[in-house]
């Protein structure tokens, strides 16, 4: 049975190469082996794996002819007449997130990140060799791993076995990105007449700036998620070394991202010239009138040029509007003026210190209606996104497809996020008091597996056994603000209807 043999068959080929048949059908022959060998490879589980792993079913094949892939599929006669010959490598795999087979011509960076794995080459060696910085070399990584060209072990940013195991949708039990929320300044260039930044206001040294970036990075790689700064704190571009230290985070591959005030074009371009943020988050309190008699006038103006700067740079940016009592009937409205302006406007119910005056937050009543008015207009909103943990109880009761809530996990705080104030204090979240260590004396992973970190991370006894918990949580920081104890209490917005 010889015949039936893949190498007796592939030497017949060689024979007739360029006689009865095509020159190059031995090594379209060749490639057809290799789709059969890579469909009828076993991936192993990401729960199976401790490292970043090649995937066993790719198939590394250089070959003299170009455009052979298209012979792989529906080829036409026009197809076959576009072989000519030329060096290529081609990639041939079983992609491990659909087990569909996936091919193509292989480019610099996909052999790159395939030698790092292979050969064990750290990412500051392969930047240093390729004259790369770390953020472009963990990019082709990550896009490898996107492919499948690579396998990753699953997310090790988890929620505890006793949540996963009531959560609704085991999208949201694992995070993909950490994201440390750097709150560089404690004033900002406009008038405010809420703030909940609790720094005492002392001087955070730049000494401790790159330690901590490789901290992050660390603690990330380590749980095979990404890394994200996000620099915050009313106009984090006031601090005066700001552009050393977004310069520092995407030197060590971190994603950046940028929530403040709106800047000048000169400083966007500065900004864009070291690393194009994730994302830039302004606020807008609500329509004009109501956000210039906060911020100040000519405030809304300029915020909404701003916006359309963004757009036209390319870079993402989005709306957060901090909701209240009285700006609750113009979320509608000011979503109607942005729309094709900016990617997105969400909200989060405004949290105000403990020790101020009653919150300006509306009843539980009538949020519940504005949170259904808002769900009802988002099909017909485009540019409405959507935060509020709450939101899944509406969506458990319309049996519609839960969402991950505040955090893409329910509550982040200490979980898939914390907030590093200006003076290294660390808190679970930088809406309400909330703090689990300081980031100049400790580690951030001495930080993270504290006892303070690890009490925010579980929430609230009051949702324990809700098998919304994975994606709501309610809202620490509201609970505080109506004086109550956020980690035993309910949020006071919840409607949720709970088992007798």
């Amino acid at each position: 049975m010889h015949e039936l043999d893949p190498a007796y068959l592939l030497a017949q080929l060689d024979k007739v190469a360029g006689l009865t048949h095509p020159e190059w059908l031995p090594e379209l022959a060749r490639l057809e082996l290799a789709c059969q060998q890579a469909m009828n490879t076993v991936l192993p589980a990401p729960e199976k794996l401790d490292n970043l792993t090649i995937n066993p079913s790719l198939q590394l094949l250089p070959v003299h002819w170009t455009h052979l892939l298209t012979l792989l599929t529906f080829a036409k006669k026009q197809d076959m007449e576009r072989v000519e010959p030329g060096e290529e490598v081609i990639l041939i795999w079983c992609d491990p997130s659909n087990r569909n087979l996936r091919f193509e011509t292989a480019l610099p960076d996909h052999l790159l990140a395939l030698r790092m794995i292979r050969e064990g080459i750290a990412p500051e060696t392969a930047a240093d060799l390729t004259n790369r910085t770390m953020a472009q070399i963990d990019a082709l990584v990550w896009e490898a791993v996107r492919k499948g060209l690579l396998l990753a072990p699953e997310s090790r940013l988890r929620r505890p076995p006793e949540i996963t195991a009531q959560a609704p949708d085991k999208r949201f039990v694992a995070a993909e990105v950490f994201t440390l929320q750097w709150h560089l300044t404690s004033t900002g260039d406009l008038s405010r007449t809420h703030f909940t930044d609790h720094s005492l206001q002392t001087e955070f040294s730049f000494e401790r700036v790159r330690p901590l970036m490789q901290e992050l990075r660390h603690f990330c790689r380590s749980r095979f998620v990404q890394p994200q700064i996000t620099f915050c704190g009313s106009n984090p571009l006031l601090h005066p070394r700001f552009f050393e230290i977004y310069q520092a985070a995407a030197d060590h591959g971190l994603m950046t991202a940028i929530q403040g005030n709106p800047i000048s074009r000169e400083a966007l371009e500065r900004i864009m010239a070291i690393q194009r943020p994730s994302y830039y988050q302004v606020s807008l309190d609500g329509l004009e009138a109501h956000h210039d008699n906060i911020r100040g006038a000519d405030s809304f103006k300029q915020t909404v040029e701003f916006l359309g700067m963004l757009t036209e740079t390319g870079v993402p940016n989005q709306v957060m509007l901090p909701l209240t009592s009285g700006n609750l009937d113009q979320v509608l409205p000011l979503a109607e003026l942005l729309e094709g302006i900016t990617g997105g406007l969400t909200f989060n119910r405004q949290a105000f210190e403990r020790e101020a005056a009653s919150p300006d937050l509306p009843t539980p009543e009538a949020y519940q209606v504005f949170l259904q008015q808002y769900l009802d207009a988002m099909p017909s909103h485009p540019v409405l996104a959507l935060k509020e943990s709450l939101a899944s109880i509406i969506y458990e009761k319309a049996d519609h497809a839960l969402f991950g809530g505040c955090s893409g996990f329910g509550c982040g705080a200490a979980f898939n996020f914390v907030a590093v104030l200006p003076d290294g204090e660390v808190h679970a979240c930088h809406s309400f008091p909330s703090p689990i260590g300081t980031i100049i004396s400790q580690s951030l992973e001495e930080i993270y597996h504290s006892d303070s970190a690890a009490g925010y991370r579980d929430g609230s006894t009051a949702c324990s056994g809700c098998r919304l918990r994975t994606v709501c949580g309610g809202c620490l920081a509201i609970s505080t603000s109506f004086g109550q104890a956020p980690l035993t209490s309910r949020d006071p917005h919840c409607f949720r209807e709970q088992p007798a």
